[in-house]
């Protein structure tokens, strides 16, 4: 059997077809009239009203942040971040100057641990929340937004790994003041590289791209410009040039928006196979140690295959040696990375270490065969009891 990578590449031969057919007519390449088109196109799929195409999805978390701040005239101080979480999740919190808070991982979901959390709001009184939704899985939402309504905690979400899934028929995504996505290789949909951030407040959208764009104006529409040079006296000449936000230059190209506006029409399909192959995961799988839990009544858009289990070493070592790609569960525990332990010393929290020691995660995309899933869950099976 051939190698079984943890990701396959979104992008066909078709795609690339088109795309050259579109660059022989020598088209504007830099951030234009496809972005906008991709963005609304993407807006509607999310049920969301706007949303903002940037060069990664760590790029978007970046520019949620750095808007929210900017909103709240820089009074954002303190923002928690779930252990299980990706680098960037946690760098620009720190990077902007908040105060990071980890928050313990549960082992239902793998999402925030609930109790963890309260006891975090009602002690440490954070701004806000950056929620992930881990590997597809539908966190309780419920419960989390019903605490940051109660604490007054600004919900944000991080979907990168999660686009499509839903809870009770609402997308993972809609739930907070604003919600980022990667486009990136191997993830649900790919632009070669990118991201989005959505939102349904128009002060935030305005804010995002103009922070996308190094904070100028220029993206606004024709009042808001007029108001603004109004407001700061701005001649017409010096407009283009007067920077309104303390920006970064996060965009895109027409390139990736091309390529986005076409994989738009596949999410729903290739997330119907993601759950599929959720589904024949969790039946093969025998793990008596620990198996996610999920609703099958929601729609899980599965990104990968986790797997908990003392014997992950033995286990991920057939793996590799049988062609199957494995890795850690993300990047493991975010309190015991360098970069984080450099600053502010390690941090152990019960849960999370568990899964950093033991946990793992392997393949699921729309291009899995039933017969690969099957030589999986066989080696791991053979692992776990072995």
């Amino acid at each position: 059997m051939d190698k079984i990578n943890l990701v396959k590449n979104t992008i066909d031969n078709k795609d690339i077809d088109r795309l050259i057919e579109w660059l022989k007519g020598y088209p504007k390449l830099t951030k234009g009239e496809l972005n906008l088109k991709f963005e609304q196109k993407f807006a509607d799929w999310m049920d969301r009203k706007y949303a903002v195409f940037c060069n990664s999805g760590s790029s978007a978390n970046l520019l949620m942040l750095s808007a929210l701040n900017q909103k709240l005239d820089f009074n954002l101080k303190s923002v928690v971040v779930p252990s299980v979480a990706w680098a960037t999740d946690l760098a620009p919190v720190m990077e902007l100057g908040f105060k990071p808070i980890l928050c313990d991982s549960n082992k239902i979901d793998l999402s925030v641990d609930l109790e963890h959390l309260e006891r975090i709001f009602i002690e440490k009184k954070p701004s806000a929340l950056l929620l992930v939704s881990v590997l597809g899985f539908c966190p309780n939402m419920k419960k989390i937004t019903e605490l940051c309504d109660e604490h007054g905690v600004i919900l944000l979400e991080d979907t990168c790994e999660s686009l499509g899934s839903e809870l009770k028929g609402k997308k993972l995504g809609t739930f907070g003041a604003m919600s980022s996505f990667s486009t990136y290789f191997g993830h649900h949909i790919s632009t070669i590289e990118g991201g989005v951030v959505t939102t349904d407040d128009k002060d935030l959208y305005d804010i995002l791209v103009s922070i996308r764009s190094h904070g100028w104006g220029r993206d606004w529409d024709t009042q808001k410009q007029i108001d603004y040079q109004q407001d700061w006296d701005v001649s017409d000449f010096d407009s283009l040039y007067t920077f309104y936000y303390s920006g970064y230059n996060l965009r895109s190209t027409e390139i990736q928006a091309f390529l986005g506006i076409n994989q738009i029409d596949k999410l729903d399909d290739w997330g119907k196979k993601r759950e599929e192959n959720l589904f024949k995961y969790q039946e093969l799988i025998k793990n008596d140690y620990w198996k996610v839990t999920f609703d099958k009544d929601d729609f899980n858009s599965n990104f990968a295959y986790p797997i908990i289990h003392p014997n992950r070493e033995n286990i991920v070592k057939a793996l590799i040696d049988g062609g199957v790609e494995a890795r850690p569960m993300i990047c493991g525990s975010m309190g015991t990375q360098p970069f984080y332990i450099k600053r502010y010393g390690r941090l152990e929290l019960p849960n999370v270490t568990e899964i950093d020691k033991y946990g793992f995660y392997v393949p699921n995309h729309p291009k899995l065969t039933k017969e690969e899933i099957n030589y999986i869950c066989n080696i791991i099976n053979e692992g776990i009891n072995g």
